[in-house]
Parts: structure tokens; C-alpha cells; sequence
């Protein structure tokens, strides 16, 4: 291989608790506009943990259901990813959670974790969970290390899915 052939990356650097405030005020700003215009009253939560901007957006009522939907937290995630990197010109790594999504969807998770350890238990080598967003992956994989299992995952894009095993 000659050097001509060797294209250099820069390091990504981790953003910093400063930088990750600033994308949640920007993101909030953003949900914010989004709940006016849908006329939904809401309280928007901000935190950084992890290295990510979490912003949670809480309501009373039946109005903040209809958002709540995962496949509708997903959409908005993304939409507001991409409104914060217009806006911050750096990519967004931020969790959005409507109305407690993210937690139920972690039970969820678990469910699906422990049925797959339940095939293990009954002779399996190993148990495959359905695909899933890299987000929910990375749950699999806390969950899993809980519960002292080992898990990879495997396929590309909408394919990715997460295998479990014992250790």
C-alpha cells in the first residue's frame, strides 16, 4: 500500500459537559417550538450522562401519548439531532424520552433479555434478539453485562441485531 492510499481521520474528541449542556438547551429549544405548534404543554428535563445530552419532555394528559409511540420518539430523535447539528454544526449523540418512553422501552428490553436467557437456560448456545437501533443495542448490552451474559451484535443497518450468550 503506498501512503497515497492512506486517508487520515481526525481523532474524535469526546464533547464536553459544557458543549453537551449547550446541545441539550439547543435540542429543548427545538422540542419546545414543535410542542407550540402541536399545542401540547409540556415540561422539558435536561441532564448529561454518559457523554450524551438527554432531554425528557413530560406531560399530563392523553396529548403527549400520541408521542410517546417509540417509533415516534425515534423520529423526533432524529429530527432534533439533526436540528442541533444544524444549529452547533457538530453531530448529536442526544437522547430524546417522551413521557417515559425510554423507561418502558428499557422493561421492554429486559423481557426480551430474560426470554432469551430462559433459552439458554433450556440448552440454547445462543439467543437472538430482533433488530433494533443502536440505542436500544447499547441497552441490550448494559442489561445483558448485568446479568453476567455476553452479547455482541452482528448485520448492517436496518439488519443489526444483538446476540446473547453465557459467558
Amino acid at each position: 500500500m503506498t501512503t497515497e492510499n492512506v486517508v487520515e481521520r481526525p481523532e474524535r474528541t469526546e464533547p464536553t459537559v459544557e458543549q453537551l449542556e449547550h446541545e441539550g438547551d439547543v435540542a429543548a429549544d427545538f422540542i419546545e417550538e414543535l410542542l407550540d405548534i402541536a399545542d401540547i404543554d409540556g415540561d422539558l428535563n435536561l441532564d448529561v450522562r454518559q457523554g450524551r445530552a438527554y432531554v425528557s419532555v413530560e406531560a399530563e394528559g392523553e396529548d403527549i401519548s400520541v408521542l410517546s409511540n417509540p417509533d415516534t420518539v425515534q423520529a423526533l430523535q432524529e429530527i432534533t439531532r439533526l436540528a442541533v447539528q444544524n444549529k452547533t454544526g457538530s453531530f448529536s449523540r442526544l437522547i430524546l424520552d417522551v413521557g417515559g418512553s425510554r423507561d418502558a422501552r428499557r422493561r421492554q428490553l429486559e423481557k426480551l433479555v430474560d426470554a432469551a436467557l430462559i433459552k439458554l437456560d433450556e440448552g440454547a448456545s445462543q439467543a437472538s434478539l430482533p433488530s433494533m437501533s443502536s440505542y436500544e443495542r447499547k441497552l441490550v448490552h448494559d442489561i445483558a453485562a448485568d446479568r453476567d451474559l455476553i452479547s455482541e451484535s452482528y448485520g448492517e443497518g436496518p439488519d443489526r441485531h444483538t446476540v446473547i450468550r453465557r459467558r
